[in-house]
This record gives structure tokens, sequence and C-alpha cells, in this order.
């Protein structure tokens, strides 16, 4: 429709609502919206939460034995919520001052390992001849190193009569978890050195420390984030492995430990589910949830991946506009 005033005068479209467009766009970031993301990123947060807290609101002391006349597990009952072991320890609080060890061991592993895959991986992938043949060489020796046998090694060195520090646990994973990720990253930085945005850092002279933390390291930034998110799984896996097999001491409470008091009590075989079903599906979650992330980043940086019904606010004109149009011929 058009409106004139006169014969010869200009015609001036009738602006509605379905044709106007905005003089200015704002392009907003669009964060995945699928269902798993907002699963693996509750039950993370959750996970987080009982590993601050959990400690604080325990009921009982986890290692107090409640009573020393029965020796049989109770049951969950109305006084202990997740039943008790053969001495009458309470599982919940086991449980609970035992989730924040394995939340600490993993993620101090998986940040030291993801520090020497960035470090030693973008510095192989940038760098060439010698630097890049010694540094692929160590990365080589740390994915063909046997990593059970050389934790088990390691951790013979902690004192078995002493509480054993979480950190220093945490550190001897990140020996064992720190290789795949950095040849990823020395792989994705090889296929970045030579892009238009690197090459005229160097032709300006910007410094070679420069180049990688400003023009090679937030492109790797997804890679990163996805290896730091398996290694925390690693991490989790490597340490109730760990405490499974008595590796640890005994007395240091773990997802793992309880896992290695019911399994030397033979709890599943009397049906003391009670004692080792809660720290196995707290362990089978966690791992979950961070998966789910790292889904969620795969379909972040991959447009791919993403499910079809986050791209139709942003094809929906287009497709409308599509179906209205004449079916072509043949």
């Amino acid at each position: 429709m058009a409106v004139g005033t006169g014969v010869g005068a200009a015609e001036v479209p009738l602006v509605t609502e379905e044709t106007a467009v905005p003089a200015r766009r704002v392009r907003k970031l669009r964060l995945p919206r699928s269902r798993k993301v907002l699963v693996g990123l509750g039950l993370l947060v959750l996970f987080v939460l009982l590993a601050v807290v959990g400690p604080l609101v325990a009921p009982y002391d986890p290692s107090a034995s409640l009573s020393t006349t029965n020796g049989v597990p109770q049951p969950p009952s109305a006084a202990h919520w997740l039943g008790t072991t053969q001495i009458q320890q309470d599982v919940l609080s086991q449980m609970l001052v035992g989730g924040r060890s394995t939340m600490l061991v993993a993620v101090v592993a998986a940040l030291v390992a993801t520090a020497l895959s960035v470090l030693i991986g973008v510095s192989a992938g940038y760098a060439s001849g010698l630097a890049d043949d010694l540094l692929s060489m160590l990365i080589n020796i740390g994915l063909v190193l046997p990593a059970l046998p050389l934790l088990i090694v390691m951790t013979g060195f902690l004192p078995k009569d002493a509480n054993p520090s979480d950190l220093l646990i945490g550190l001897i994973i990140a020996v064992t978890g720190w290789a795949w990720g950095a040849r990823v990253l020395r792989v994705q930085t090889l296929s970045l050195r030579h892009r238009d945005f690197v090459q005229s850092a160097r032709i300006i002279g910007e410094r070679r420390w420069r180049i990688i933390g400003w023009e090679i390291l937030p492109s790797l930034v997804p890679v990163i984030a996805s290896s730091f998110l398996f290694t925390v799984i690693y991490g989790v896996g490597t340490y109730t492995a760990l405490a499974f097999l008595g590796l640890i001491n005994g007395t240091h409470w773990s997802w793992g430990t309880i896992l290695f008091w019911a399994q030397s009590q033979t709890a599943a075989q009397n049906g003391y589910w009670w004692w080792w079903v809660p720290p196995g599906l707290a362990v089978a979650l966690l791992g979950t949830s961070l998966a789910l992330l790292n889904f969620g980043i795969d379909e972040f940086i991959n447009p791919r991946l993403r499910s079809p019904g986050h791209d139709i606010g942003s094809r929906g004109n287009a497709g409308s506009a599509g179906r209205r149009g004449p079916r072509p011929i043949g």
C-alpha cells in the first residue's frame, strides 16, 4: 500500500509492525538452552554446595562409633537417613564430609593439569625446531606412561598413619592427567600460528608472549574449558579408585573410602545397599553433570551440534518467507 499527494508523487510504503526493521540491532550472546546443559549445571551447583556446607551440617562425626554393642549395619531410619556401617558410623555424615575431599582433590588436579597442558601444549605448538621436538617428546612420554602403576608408586610415599593432604593428592593425580590436553592444545595452536591475525601481530613486532597471550589463547578458551571439565572427571574417578584400592588412609573420608570399607565388609553380598549405593551414585552423577556441561560447550562452539529448536528464532522470518514464496518447478 502506498500513500501519495498527487500525480507523480513519490510513493511511500506503509510501515506496519510486520515490516518494521529496527534501525540498530543489538547482537546478544546466545548461550545453549538445551536441557542437558541445565541439568548438568544444576547437578554441579548442588555438589559444589554440598562440598562447601556438607562438613558443617553433618549430623555426626563420620569416624565416631555410635554404638559398641550392635555389629550389624542398620538400614536408613529417622535417626540415620542413609543408615549406618557395621560399627554404627553414620553413612550420611561420611558422604557429606567425603564430598568436600573428593571435589577438592578433583579441582586441584584439574587446575594443575590444565595449567601444564596450556603451558606445554601451546608452547610446543607455537615454537618450532628443537623446542617443539623436545616438548612433543615430553607429551608423548606422558601419554604412554601407565597411569595406575605410576599413581600406586607415588601414593606409596604418602604417610599411612596420618591424614594426607588433599592438595598433595591432587598434585599427584595431575602428574598423570595433563598429557592428553597438551596434545590437543598443541594441534590447535599449530593450526592458529599461520592465521592472518597471528601473522599480522608478528609483522608489527609484537613479542612472543603477547602473541600467545592475546592472540592465540583467547581462541583456545573453549578447548581449554573442555579439557578442564574432562580432567575434573578424571580426578574424581582416579581419586575414588585410589581410595577404593586402599592406597589412601582409611580414616581420610572420601566417597572412595566409603566404598573401600563397604567392600571390605562385603556390603554388596550381604544386601547392605545403603552403604555402597550413595557414594557410587554420587560419583556417577557428578561425572554425568560435568559431561553434560562439556556437551554444552561443544554446542556453543560448534553450531552443527545445536538442536534445531535453538535456531528457530534466528531463522524464523527467513523460513516463513520461503514457505510463502512460490514452489520451485521440478
